[in-house]
């Protein structure tokens, strides 16, 4: 699995507007930003200056990093997915016996998990105990801190 990312097509294109966006506007942001810095003088004691390359490598290090996703990428369908078992892009919602909540979540790849947004890691421990897992099932998944008991209360 960790050879594609598996989106949504909604997703997807999220993405390609975000690296095109970079790519144009951010580019071009960084371009004046390091031009008005250079022309403050002398380059070896120019902190402004350094803090704009500085700034630039890690714009082109995000431009990078989509690059690869969207060179990965394989759509699916989310509307399509059955319905009967969690799979990569599933939404469900668990009971997590150890604290009596119930949670909403959704498999992702590692590259969209986003634990605020209720996104996790199909490679995690938890996304990966709870793959292949049916509506009613009880799953155990072993964490750093422990073992985390959830009941699959329904998959949509």
């Amino acid at each position: 699995m960790s050879d594609f990312v598996y989106l949504s097509r909604e997703r997807l294109q999220e993405l390609e507007a975000e690296l095109k966006e970079l790519k144009t506007n951010g580019r071009k942001k960084m371009a004046e930003r390091i031009a008005e810095a250079r022309s403050h003088g002398d380059l070896s004691e120019n902190a402004e200056y350094d803090a704009a390359k500085d700034e630039q490598g890690m714009l082109e290090l995000k431009i990078n990093k989509l690059e690869t996703i969207l060179s990965k990428v394989r759509i699916v369908d989310v509307d399509s997915l059955p319905k009967d078992e969690i799979r990569i892009l599933s939404r469900f919602s668990v009971i997590n016996h150890n604290n009596k909540k119930q949670y909403t979540y959704q498999i992702v790849s590692p590259e969209e998990a986003n634990s605020q947004e209720g996104k996790i890691a199909a490679t995690s421990p938890v996304g990966a105990a709870l793959m292949g897992k049916r509506k009613g099932d009880i799953v155990n998944a072993k964490v750093p801190a422990g073992i985390i008991k959830f009941e699959i209360i329904d998959i949509f």
